[in-house]
């Protein structure tokens, strides 16, 4: 490797794009190739770079295969920060074997380290944590430590662990203060925000008050309140939880109850409230009692539901109090507005798998909210790409709740 290319690999390394673009701009080998579709990548030209990254792969020779391999890598973090989340899982698995059978394990880790964040960024928690558990981040350079400490701090956040996002988040500071790369140390500036920033509604007697995630934590974990939880759509109390996420109608039922807690809700407004009919007939209120004899029946470890002379009244069995916790905004489309609040680009099939919906359904609420001025595009066909400014003061898609997700 000439002295160039030297060059321009430790200024990369050090953040420093033009810097690197300077020794390399001219060049068209593979090698600058390479280095160029990196350094446009850090500039935040991602079609370029990913031009640049594949006619690099094609100019290395037959011989080269590791370098080949870390083309592929660089192409799927481009893909994942371009929120191109059909791109090919297998091809950079085939990539990370190379790496690892050729002894590259700072790269074979990253490409690992990439997977986790691409099921992160889909909501598939669970698996994102048992890939995670198998990465050994020892071989990371200090960026790479920073991006690692990131994602476990994400992990932990969805999982309401805040001392753990904590922790991680402190690693995370330490080594993008090793690395010195300004963008990195500003990534896990906001990261850490999120902690004090409000991440969901507590509602009780008919208030609201906002809440920062230690205090969901704390509510979720040590209050002996009976919790109807609208951000993972479950009913629980200290002893037990009942997933509702599956049974929306039966989920609005309960919350309705819960919001009016110790009060009755009458039938027609509860008609009008979960099954959107304005006027209750008899075969509405049919209907209601077939749902509330269900959610009787569901909730039976934790509450009942009592018929009153107007309607009915949610009754705790072990709790002193019912509380509704609901997410920080609400409405139509709000799932779809808490992915594009990250402030990146997301394409319509990306915003579908993320949410685990159709990509018809999605584009509806795309346009929707596009006519209503809440998010705008930039391309055109497969290369359109739909973002919004971030919710000042609200957390964004790292805590969107896995039921939610994944649909």
């Amino acid at each position: 490797m000439d002295s160039l290319i030297t060059a321009a690999a430790r200024a990369l390394a050090a953040g420093d794009a033009l810097g690197a673009l300077n020794r390399v701009a001219l060049r068209d080998d593979a090698p600058a190739l390479a280095l160029r579709g990196i350094a446009m990548a850090q500039l935040g030209d991602l079609v370029r770079a990913k031009a640049l990254l594949r006619r690099a792969a094609r100019a290395f020779g037959p011989r080269e295969a590791v370098a080949r391999a870390r083309c592929v890598v660089a192409e799927a973090e481009i893909a994942l920060a371009s929120r191109d989340l059909g791109w090919p899982a297998k091809t950079l698995d085939a990539a990370r074997a190379t790496l690892e059978e050729h002894g590259d394990r700072a790269n074979a880790a990253y490409a690992r380290y990439l997977e986790v964040r691409r099921l992160l960024v889909i909501g598939r928690i669970d698996e994102a944590e048992r890939r995670l558990a198998g990465l050994d981040a020892s071989p990371f350079p200090a960026a790479s430590r920073a991006a690692y400490a990131l994602v476990v701090a994400g992990i932990a956040l969805r999982r309401l662990r805040t001392k753990a996002a904590r922790v991680a988040l402190a690693d995370a500071e330490r080594a993008a203060r090793d690395a010195r790369i300004p963008g990195l140390t500003a990534e896990v500036e906001s990261a850490t925000l999120l902690l004090n920033a409000p991440a969901a509604r507590l509602i009780s007697g008919g208030e609201a008050r906002s809440l920062r995630l230690e205090e969901v934590e704390a509510l979720l974990l040590a209050s002996k309140a009976l919790v109807v939880d609208a951000c993972r759509h479950a009913v629980r109390d200290e002893r037990a939880v009942v997933p509702l996420a599956r049974r929306p109608v039966l989920f609005a039922l309960a919350r309705a109850l819960g919001e009016a807690w110790p009060e009755d809700v009458a039938r027609d407004a509860l008609v009008l409230r979960v099954f959107g009919w304005k006027l209750a007939d008899e075969s509405h209120r049919a209907r209601l009692r077939v749902e509330i004899g269900r959610l009787r029946t569901a909730l039976r470890p934790l509450a009942g539901v009592s018929a009153t002379r107007r309607g009915f009244a949610l009754e705790p069995r072990r709790a002193r109090e019912v509380l509704v916790l609901a997410p920080p905004v609400e409405g139509e489309h709000a799932a779809v507005l808490a992915l594009l609040s990250d402030g990146e680009s997301w394409s319509s099939s990306a915003l579908a798998q993320a949410l685990g919906a159709s990509q018809r359904t999605v584009q509806r609420a795309i346009d929707s909210l596009a006519a209503a001025g809440k998010v705008h595009s930039f391309g055109g066909g497969r290369a359109r790409r739909w973002m919004t400014p971030p919710v000042p003061g609200f957390t964004t898609t790292l805590l969107l709740p896995a039921p939610l997700v994944s649909g």
